[in-house]
């Protein structure tokens, strides 16, 4: 149960162990024989090969310090390399022949066969769990428009895409945990340091401590790390966590303590002499990464790499078809203009013809009356249609403005059109706005007009703005008490020719909302609406601050 240094074993001594599977030594008093070559051969003879070649002075000092005798040792290769020694000592001389140490070299074959096979039926069976979630979370990827909402949407496979006691997805100033994760505070510092210093987009580490003083006092939660890069400029990451693991090694003599002899430049490291039991805790570490681990989170890199290509393609494709939808929309516009217009005016007018022959009477002369408002009503929708499509292409002209000026003229004209209802149309405060003047107007005409419209069957009709300023925002409101909107239709009531069933009674193109809310978000801005059926309606605009 004791471990020996690596330095008890120097590199060319491992060398050897792997070209020769078995060394024999049959007494460590016995006087090794000098080799001579002859005179013409400058190189010294090679006995790498031969069984019965003396060792080192250093290691016949370092078996005797054990006080053994004779030693036969076995080599275990695994994947090309030194695994370990079948040791066996002896504490007085003994030879072992030549046919006992081939049979003891097939055991030592045999063992480093079924070691390596059993390797990597483990490595194998660990790859394929870790693959699994890489595959998992693969298809979620290209599920989902946001990569970085996929891979949050599944933490487990997130987190065992390699086995870790947490995860932390950063992107930007957000980020998303799961399981053991460092405190808000440590987690600014440590990805600040993470993007200042790792310059891989794959790194590991299994001491941060060692690395980041702050993580001192941390090692229970954050000792190892594996770190998977994203993207650097937008700062976005994935983060997989280990806490250190405390342990305890029984170390044959002191694995640190190399003696030195001054007396011989030529060997300046001796063998160890004492094999006592030294204990040593070990602490601030965490388990090594293996491997496949690595390779499980470069494959991970890769199915997101893919996911956002195969999202950019689709957003190019998709920007190709809007851009082909809107150059129908102009033609369509232009199609309406020109090709439907000139046949509505004929209707109305041949309805106006008709309305005045005195020999139309009754039921005909409201027949022609209800075609000829049909005809006004599809003029008033083909202009709506055609503001709409013009919007996107009118070049803003952003001025500040006064709205107390704006907000009278346009409640003066309403309060003509809708004299008959009385309508009481009041403003607290109007805060000053920055953009298109015109454009700006068609907001709140609208929008004032239509809390008009919808409250004139209230007694009285009521409507008052007010605006206040919210950080970077100027927040206008727009109440009435008219007939309100039912919560279902208040996600459709921006969409186009979109009007909901209780005023299909009122005059409207179902055009207006759709053009004022296009207007804000040129102006990039919002709006949203809260209302309650039967219990009146708030338009809420919010535009940049001045």
């Amino acid at each position: 149960g004791l471990h020996y240094p690596a330095s008890d074993i120097p590199q060319q001594a491992r060398a050897l162990y792997k070209l020769n599977l078995t060394r024999l030594i049959a007494d460590v008093y016995s006087t090794p024989s000098e080799i001579s070559t002859s005179a013409d051969n400058v190189l010294p003879l090679d006995l790498t090969n031969s069984q019965l070649r003396a060792v080192s002075p250093i290691h016949i000092q370092y078996l005797k310090n054990m006080g053994v005798v004779s030693s036969f040792s076995i080599s275990i290769i695994c994947n090309g390399e030194l695994w370990g020694l079948i040791a066996c000592h002896n504490d007085t001389s003994r030879f072992i022949d030549f046919k006992s140490r081939e049979y003891a070299k097939l055991i030592g074959q045999i063992l480093s066969s079924a070691l390596q096979f059993r390797s990597e039926e483990n490595d194998q069976n660990g790859i394929d769990a870790l693959r699994f979630s890489v595959d998992k979370l693969g298809r979620v990827l290209l599920g989902q428009q946001d990569v970085l909402s996929a891979l949050a949407s599944d933490p487990v496979s997130l987190q065992q895409v390699v086995p870790s006691t947490g995860v932390l997805l950063a992107a930007g100033s957000k980020s998303f945990r799961y399981g053991i994760t460092p405190n808000l505070n440590f987690e600014k510092v440590f990805l600040d340091w993470i993007f200042d210093t790792i310059d891989t987009d794959v790194f590991c580490e299994t001491n941060l401590s060692n690395l980041l003083p702050e993580a001192i006092g941390l090692e229970s939660v954050v000792s190892g790390f594996m770190f998977c890069l994203i993207s650097r400029k937008r700062r976005e990451c994935i983060i997989w966590f280990r806490p250190e693991q405390i342990f305890d090694i029984n170390w044959a003599g002191n694995p640190e303590k190399q003696i030195i002899d001054n007396l011989d430049p030529m060997a300046l490291i001796s063998p160890r002499e004492s094999f006592a039991v030294w204990k040593q805790s070990i602490t601030g570490i965490s388990h090594e990464w293996k491997r496949e681990e690595v390779n499980a989170v470069n494959l991970l890199k890769q199915e997101i790499l893919t996911a956002v290509s195969l999202k950019a393609g689709a957003v190019k494709e998709m920007n190709e078809r809007l851009k082909e939808a809107y150059e129908e929309l102009e033609t369509f516009s232009y199609t309406i203009s020109h090709d439907l217009k000139n046949p509505i005016a004929s209707i109305k007018t041949y309805a106006q013809l008709l309305i005045r022959d005195k020999k139309l009477e009754g039921r005909g002369q409201l027949m022609v009356q209800r075609i000829a408002d049909r005809a006004d009503q599809m003029n008033l929708m083909i202009n709506a249609v055609l503001n709409y499509s013009k919007i996107g292409k009118i070049k803003m002209n952003a001025v500040s403005m006064k709205m107390d000026g704006i907000l009278r003229d346009i409640i003066d004209d309403l309060l003509i059109v809708h004299h008959e209802h009385a309508p009481n149309v009041t403003v607290d405060r109007a805060h000053d706005l920055y953009g298109d003047e015109v454009m700006l107007h068609q907001i709140f005409s609208n929008l004032i007009s239509n809390a008009v419209k919808y409250s004139q069957k209230s007694q009285p009709p009521v409507v008052n703005i007010s605006s206040l300023v919210d950080k970077n925002e100027v927040i206008y409101v727009i109440n009435d008490n008219g007939l309100g909107i039912a919560k279902s239709d208040q996600h459709k009531i921006f969409e186009l020719f979109n009007r909901m069933d209780n005023v299909q009674d009122i005059e409207g193109s179902g055009v207006g909302l759709a053009i004022v809310k296009r207007i804000i978000e040129k102006h990039k801005g919002r709006i949203w609406v809260e209302s309650e059926l039967g219990k009146g309606s708030a338009f809420y605009v919010a535009l940049p601050k001045p």
